[in-house]
């Protein structure tokens, strides 16, 4: 994690279970890593009231995009306001992502692609070329794709592909 800083790095609030997600995330991704962790000192315990010693923070890369996962107590949790969309270039990348991140995730937060993981984290596993295909000049062939997206929990990319060459 030494070198340039990124200038965008997204910060994921945990409860406690920062050094966790930034380890089962990790395994998950090529290209990963976890970098620097830093602890709660004695310093500002009126204001965190983190025991002294506890992981604050967690800086980690995800297929070489850096994240830093931050123990912020129970304050704050993820809603599907925010998600991270991982492109996938075919089927078995899409099986891959959604076994590995929807195991012990919520089962009902499933539709479209979308899933949201153990944590609480919600991940859009997509094909790569979604938006070429709902997005095509052709209004019908769009519809006909969006159509057979909205019956799907897990994407199936030949039903997709079906729909758009009609």
């Amino acid at each position: 994690m030494k070198g340039s800083i990124q200038k965008i790095t997204p910060n994921l609030w945990f409860d406690r279970q920062a050094e966790e997600a930034a380890m089962y995330y990790t395994s998950i991704f090529p290209n990963s890593s976890v970098g620097r962790i830093s602890r709660y000192g004695s310093v500002g315990h009126d204001i965190h009231g983190m025991p002294e010693g506890t992981v604050m923070t967690v800086e980690f890369q995800l297929d070489g995009q850096s994240f830093v996962a931050l123990n912020g107590g129970p304050h704050f949790s993820f809603t599907e306001a925010t998600s991270f969309i991982v492109h996938c270039a075919n089927q078995m990348e899409i099986d891959y992502y959604w076994e590995k991140l929807s195991e012990g995730g919520d089962e009902k937060a499933q539709a479209c692609g979308w899933l949201k993981d153990k944590f609480g984290v919600s991940w859009q596993i997509l094909p790569e070329n979604l938006s070429e295909m709902i997005g095509d000049s052709d209004a019908e062939k769009a519809a006909l794709v969006m159509k057979t997206l909205y019956t799907q929990k897990k994407i199936n990319i030949d039903a997709l592909m079906a729909a758009y060459e009609g």
